[in-house]
């Protein structure tokens, strides 16, 4: 973590300095798990996430730390100077949030990740350069990446975050497609395992057909401009 916080561009610029910037998590296979955005600084809002201190997705057990393998992120330089509150701005960052989460959605093996809150719908946009880096070293990768292990974590979150959606009351759409695409994930992850131990060849990821499970992932079917705003995408309650 602290080598992917020193790494700079071409330009000598950190890249996670930038205070405008979109990021993305990927878990021990490459797969995409979760993209979001902020203004407050991408090495702030990253290490929030995977220190384990309050943000949504991590508060709401939507994401596992023990999940992230991988992080990537796009400074957004140009607006380096712009202030947070901004609408201008906000409308850009939101585009590229888009553009990157459908990238995401394209290079997922289900065609769905994580996100409670689906961008707002936005044209594409051409994404900056990036950096992708890997956060955890082979020792780490041989032990939390052992597939009974991830099973057993993946488990566990999807009864923590069911929990919470019984504890919340009035639940978004967006909670309860999050845990369908956690169960797809548990069960894709439990069916490789098995035809590992019967000497089977890998189940194709295609036979679960996520579509068909919670609909369109590419807007929300009760907000498809993202007019309602989500402390998933900026704001942190640090009590």
């Amino acid at each position: 973590m602290d080598d992917f916080q020193r790494a700079t561009d071409g330009e000598g610029r950190k890249w996670v300095d930038a205070k405008w910037g979109i990021y993305a998590f990927y878990d021990y296979d490459g797969e995409p798990i979760y993209v979001g955005q902020t203004n407050e600084q991408l090495r702030t809002r990253i290490r929030r996430h995977l220190t384990n201190q309050r943000t949504d997705a991590v508060a709401m057990r939507i994401l596992d730390v023990f999940e992230v393998a991988e992080v990537e992120v796009w400074p957004i330089w140009e607006l380096e100077d712009v202030a947070g509150g901004n609408k201008e701005a906000k409308k850009q960052l939101d585009a590229f949030e888009y553009s990157a989460y459908l990238d995401a959605i394209a290079n997922s093996r289900f065609k769905a990740i994580l996100n409670e809150k689906i961008p707002p719908v936005s044209d594409r946009v051409a994404m900056p350069s990036s950096l992708r880096w890997k956060l955890v070293d082979n020792e780490t990768r041989a032990e939390r990446g052992h597939p009974d292990i991830r099973i057993a974590r993946r488990a566990e979150t999807i009864a923590r975050l069911t929990a919470v959606a019984r504890e919340r009351g009035e639940v978004t759409e967006g909670l309860r497609r999050v845990i369908v695409v956690q169960a797809v994930r548990l069960a894709y992850i439990s069916a490789v395992r098995l035809a590992q131990a019967e000497g089977r060849p890998t189940p194709v990821a295609e036979a679960i057909n996520i579509q068909e499970l919670v609909g369109t992932v590419l807007f929300e079917q009760s907000d498809p401009d993202g007019e309602t705003d989500t402390d998933e995408m900026e704001s942190v309650d640090d009590e």
